[in-house]
């Protein structure tokens, strides 16, 4: 049995929204920010605040361009078409979410496969990149990226270290292969591991920031690059219309976002790990141990499946995300405090109660 929310369960309110981070609302001030926005036209080049955050994402990254695009999932797929011809492979985790969770786009708009690669909690190791690399020869498929997620989400938000993400890259650069990065959470791993973002990413040579999840704004990506890969890729956001005309009002949105609310993702993972200790001690309800922002947890102990947990918390106007048959995910974020986690986890003790 599968649970997602629908336009009827939203009818009702939900007042602990722990489904996803990208449920953030903007802030007054960030729609201030967003109303003042100065705007031209994003596509064809005249809108300086796109300008102005495409070169604060760069700088922050530590690449030399990047572009503006309205969703993450773009970003990856635009950042696959660049880097790969129809019939490459692309080595990831096998839980990665360009393999699971973008609808087959790289083999639908690029024709690419991928080959996925184990390894504990999202995150797989140098030793095991080699030993999935071929040597080139005319009946295999050619080689040609290696994708990192960070955090990485169905591995529980888990974070590359900058150890095993440099190891990892020393080898994809010693075959001739690239590094892409889904960065969709790179800043909540950055605040982790009290890196600099610039040094987490420093050995990928692509790279996406998304600022729709604990960033908070209502919309877009930055993906980042070498100037030629950049100009490149232009063309495939063209291609998938990508163009966003006005796009300074939402620019000015990931502006603030970056100016106000990277810091306090702490807070989030902070929630996080309180939420994991309370739902620990409810009978049945086993957790993983988060490292960032997400919390994932079994209910099977609980004799309920994760999407008759997920039905049970919605009357109470709490919502969580379903992975698998017994895995759930709560998911925290700047528009859930400290006092909704204790009133969470207690509506969470009741329900399994029954």
């Amino acid at each position: 049995m599968s649970y997602e929310p629908t336009r009827a369960d939203f009818a009702q309110p939900v007042r602990i929204d722990l489904y996803s981070d990208t449920h953030t609302r903007p802030s007054r001030a960030m729609k201030e920010a967003m109303m003042a926005a100065e705007m031209g036209d994003e596509q064809g080049g005249s809108d300086p605040t796109v300008w102005a955050l495409c070169d604060m994402a760069a700088a922050l990254l530590g690449k030399e361009a990047a572009v503006f695009m309205p969703s993450g999932t773009m970003c990856n797929q635009v950042a696959v078409a660049t880097h790969c011809r129809p019939g490459d492979e692309i080595l990831a985790h096998e839980d990665a979410h360009i393999q699971a969770s973008e609808a087959g786009g790289p083999g639908a708009i690029s024709g690419v496969m991928i080959r996925g690669l184990q390894g504990p909690r999202g995150v797989f190791s140098a030793e095991t990149l080699q030993a999935a690399i071929r040597p080139v020869n005319r009946y295999s498929p050619p080689q040609t990226l290696v994708e990192v997620e960070q955090t990485a989400n169905k591995g529980g938000g888990a974070c590359w270290k900058v150890s095993e993400l440099k190891s990892v890259a020393d080898v994809a650069h010693a075959h001739g292969m690239r590094v892409h990065m889904d960065g969709a959470r790179v800043l909540n791993a950055a605040v982790k591991l009290g890196v600099a973002a610039r040094d987490v990413v420093a050995d990928c040579d692509t790279v996406w920031l998304d600022f729709t999840k604990g960033l908070g704004a209502p919309l877009g990506a930055v993906l980042a690059g070498s100037k030629d890969f950049i100009g490149a890729a232009w063309q495939w956001k063209q291609r998938l219309g990508g163009s966003m005309r006005q796009g300074g009002m939402n620019a000015a949105a990931c502006i603030y976002a970056l100016q106000h609310n990277v810091d306090r993702l702490a807070d989030d993972h902070a929630n996080a790990a309180s939420l994991a200790r309370g739902m620990a001690q409810i009978e049945g309800i086993t957790v993983e141990t988060p490292e960032t922002n997400l919390v994932f947890f079994d209910t099977k102990a609980a004799g309920l499946t994760a999407a008759e947990f997920a039905a049970r918390l919605r009357p109470h106007g709490v919502t969580i995300s379903v992975s698998d048959t017994y895995r759930g995910r709560a998911c925290t974020h700047l528009d859930v405090d400290a006092g909704m986690i204790e009133e969470a986890v207690a509506i969470m003790r009741s329900v399994t109660a029954r």
